[in-house]
């Protein structure tokens, strides 16, 4: 190895190893603790390779890789970094680092990166870097969120991406897990190997599983929905398992099944549940993260007018009901929403009557939170009439309409009410706001039993 390293950190320890062992290697090294002085060097000339901290007393040093890029074009940096997050790989990546590598690191690994920094920088070919984040991959979700939820997610893939252990990311549709492992793979060192995605359409035959495994020579594989593997594909991928030796790929497997619940009911192998779950990761759904919902929808936004779309933003009520609704779809359904606003919307503004218009089409869709009750029962007594009507194709619904719906929501209304007050009619009359009368008339006309107990509470 032969060539200058530049080497910028604060820590006195962290710049003696890496002057030793790089001096070692053959390499001149020039080390210091200020970005200012890093600069100058960059500027006048010197340097083959950067390695720099983050955080520095006189700066980020990520924050100086578009200068060093500006100044010097092709010189590659390494950024060490002990913010052990995968937001900062992602902020790396942006900022066009050549590799990512956070503290504590491993001296020999990072020797090799170096070697192979110095290596395409002679080359002048720049190595193929991480996804940053708002890139995507055939459509896939971005990895995009500042809640609790999201910033453990990322510190467990921070702390996994360099491991050889199997990952399982177990999740709900739509919520993003096959991202995730695209993630893990794109920011490790096997970034530069396959990443192979399984179904059990690959593992078929005698010869299935080696294909898989010579395909993705040192990278990853990701076994996508193993939940849903048939029993024979389940007994090749444990014998495949069990076959992998030094050098084999990274295994890592996504489920939106409750893979333990399988395995006890007998249709997952437990075998194959023990060797998947190495490490699992569950990443949450959108109604676990709202206050995540106005960043993604402007990502969206974003994505959609660079994608040639006009420009649009969502009015303030327009968000606050895009936010106080519950997505089964997750992410996936939140993004070909905003898609379907932005194509029907009439002016630059969403308004919360467009908003509406395309929730209405929502399947499965509950308004999780917002106004008083009254507003969230509305949305979705609206959100059923809607279905009810679009399930006659177009033809009226048999007249009598009123009366029907009327009747559909007022027995359960009286029956759980009843159910609230033990059975006291006069305590569920006065709860409901009308004569005891009344309340018997209608328990007798809506034939609804009343049972009396004792209420415990």
């Amino acid at each position: 190895m032969d060539g200058t390293v530049l080497v910028a950190d604060d820590d006195r320890t962290i710049r003696t190893v890496l002057t030793q062992a790089l001096t070692r290697a053959g390499c001149k090294v020039h080390a210091t603790s200020s970005l200012v002085t890093l600069m100058r060097w960059v500027e006048e000339g010197k340097g083959d390779l950067v390695i720099s901290d983050v955080i520095m007393p006189d700066g980020n040093g990520i924050e100086q890789l578009p200068k060093i890029g500006a100044a010097r074009p092709g010189l590659p940096v390494i950024v060490i970094s002990a913010q052990n997050t995968i937001m900062t790989a992602i902020q790396a990546a942006e900022a066009e680092a050549y590799d990512y590598l956070p503290k504590p690191f491993d001296l020999p690994d990072l020797m090799k990166r170096a070697a192979r920094a110095l290596d395409v920088k002679r080359r002048a070919a720049p190595m193929a870097k991480p996804m940053a984040e708002g890139e995507s991959r055939g459509g896939d979700l971005p990895l995009v969120g500042r809640t609790p939820a999201m910033q453990a997610l990322y510190r467990l893939v921070a702390k996994v991406m360099n491991t050889t252990l199997p990952v399982l990311i177990t999740g709900e549709s739509g919520t993003g897990k096959s991202l995730i492992a695209r993630a893990i793979h794109d920011f490790s060192d096997r970034r530069g190997q396959p990443f192979v995605t399984v179904s059990a359409a690959d593992l078929q035959g005698v010869e299935g599983p080696a294909t898989v495994v010579a395909r993705a020579r040192g990278g990853s594989i990701l076994l996508d929905e193993v939940g849903d593997l048939p029993e024979e594909a389940q007994g090749r991928l444990v014998r495949m398992l069990d076959g992998l030796g030094d050098g084999a790929p990274r295994v890592m497997a996504t489920s939106r099944a409750d893979l333990m619940a399988r395995m006890e009911a007998g249709r997952f192998r437990e075998d194959l549940f023990y060797r998947l779950g190495g490490v699992t990761i569950v990443v949450p759904s959108l109604r676990e993260r709202v206050d995540d919902i106005p960043l993604l929808a402007e990502h969206f936004l974003a994505r959609a007018e660079k994608e040639g779309a006009a420009a649009r933003r969502l009015s303030p009520g327009a968000l606050e009901l895009v936010r106080s609704y519950s997505w089964p779809g997750n992410v996936r359904q939140l993004e070909n929403a905003i898609r379907r606003m932005v194509v029907t919307a009439t002016e630059e503004e969403i308004t919360k009557a467009e908003v509406e218009s395309v929730l209405g089409n929502q399947p499965a869709m509950e308004p999780l939170r917002g106004g008083g009750d009254g507003e969230r029962l509305m949305g979705s007594v609206a959100k059923h009439l809607r279905r009810y009507f679009d399930l006659h194709g177009g033809v009226l619904p048999p007249v009598g309409l009123y009366d029907r719906i009327l009747r559909e929501v007022e027995v359960p209304l009286i029956e759980i009410a009843l159910d609230a007050t033990a059975g006291n009619q006069a305590r569920c009359a006065d709860l409901l706001g009308i004569n005891r009368n009344t309340l018997r008339k209608k328990i007798t006309d809506l034939d609804i039993r009343v049972t009396r107990r004792r209420k415990l509470m």
